[in-house]
């Protein structure tokens, strides 16, 4: 039985960036909507967000949605990966204390399990990076090819 186990957990391993892309691309689709939609009114998010008491209401708008916009495009690609998921993780933080805390956890409610989901998710990326399907594998293989010919030589 341990065998069998032990044989089957080596063939799931094959599939290991499978997960990795599939929340890469949930979350940029996710990200795709708000950032759409802040961008058409960036003007009415400077003045919901300054009604929230947000400090610098202008300058967290425009940071919001190009925090968010970037994420899109960064996540499908999977380049800077690691480094799209900190402020992407920060953005939903806010959104959680400020919009969806009270509201408690059910989406249905517009409450914060979403946000919470996406959280959950941007952290499993910054810690496991995005996987084999994304050009942040492809640069971080060449420049370790390169840094192993610069070693020969």
């Amino acid at each position: 039985m341990k065998h069998r186990y032990t044989q089957f957990i080596k063939k799931l391993a094959v599939l290991r960036d499978i997960p990795l892309l599939a929340m890469r691309l949930v979350l940029a689709y996710g990200f795709y909507a708000p950032a759409k939609m802040k961008w058409k009114n960036i003007d009415g998010i400077v003045e919901w967000f300054d009604g929230m008491n947000i400090p610098f209401p202008r300058l967290n708008a425009y940071l919001a949605a190009s925090t968010e916009a970037a994420g899109v495009v960064l996540l499908v690609l999977g380049l800077g990966t690691r480094l799209i998921s900190i402020p992407l993780m920060v953005t939903m933080l806010v959104a959680i204390k400020t919009v969806h805390w009270v509201n408690g956890f059910e989406a249905g409610n517009n409450g914060f399990e979403i946000p919470l989901y996406y959280l959950i998710m941007l952290l499993a990326l910054l810690i496991y990076g995005p996987g084999r399907a994304s050009i942040d594998y492809f640069i971080g293989k060449s420049s370790k090819s390169s840094e192993s010919n610069q070693i020969k030589n």
